[in-house]
């Protein structure tokens, strides 16, 4: 990384447990966006105020330092195609996500997947999700941007709803949901492991 800031910026994450997947991930990645920009964090030695993965609102808010328009990518994405296309949907002050069908389809009230999460600049609730992973009772980072968004007028000022192609669910092709063209397939959860494991021994 050089001190010039940069336009845009991809950023993931790995620690001792998710380390594995790191060049499956960067392979994908950099095969379909030779060009981009992507900056991967270890989570072991990063945000110590924090743990797990409550640390990615602050690997968030640390990229909008390096970068005007930042895009968040879970470690368990497959990257399938050029997805440069999603800052075409980044807007001020609010975090573009996909909807995670599954879980609104389950829950009955609209859900968002954080496995994927662009922005421009430092929208307000970044910081009131940070503070908020600091403090959680819930299990995830997602869980945490839920409550905070559970009012539907407060989700409809906060988030950019994404198309499905960037960030399509393992439980999606349960479903039998999935878009056509998918740029990202995200592999949540232990069957998504060994479904990347499966991919990476061939």
């Amino acid at each position: 990384m050089t001190n010039t800031k940069l336009s845009r910026l991809f950023i993931s994450a790995c620690d001792s447990k998710t380390d594995w997947m790191k060049d499956w991930f960067c392979e994908n990645f950099y095969k379909h966006n030779p060009d981009a920009n992507l900056h991967m964090y270890n989570f072991d030695k990063s945000f110590t105020n924090s743990y797990g993965w409550f640390k990615k609102p602050e690997a968030m808010a640390d990229a909008l330092r390096k970068a005007d328009s930042i895009c968040w990518l879970d470690i368990d994405c497959e990257i399938l195609g050029n997805i440069e296309s999603i800052w075409n949907h980044v807007q001020p002050n609010k975090l573009c996500m996909v909807e995670d069908k599954p879980w609104s389809a389950r829950e009955g009230v609209q859900w968002h997947n954080s496995g994927v999460v662009a922005m421009l600049r430092t929208p307000s609730i970044l910081n009131e999700w940070r503070s908020a992973c600091l403090r959680t009772k819930y299990n995830g980072d997602q869980e945490v941007l839920h409550a905070l968004l559970i009012h539907p007028l407060k989700r409809l000022t906060h988030i950019q709803t994404l198309p499905n192609k960037y960030n399509v669910l393992r439980l999606q092709h349960i479903d039998k949901t999935v878009p056509k063209d998918p740029l990202i397939y995200h592999w949540t959860g232990y069957k998504g492991k060994d479904h990347i494991k499966d991919l990476i021994n061939g």
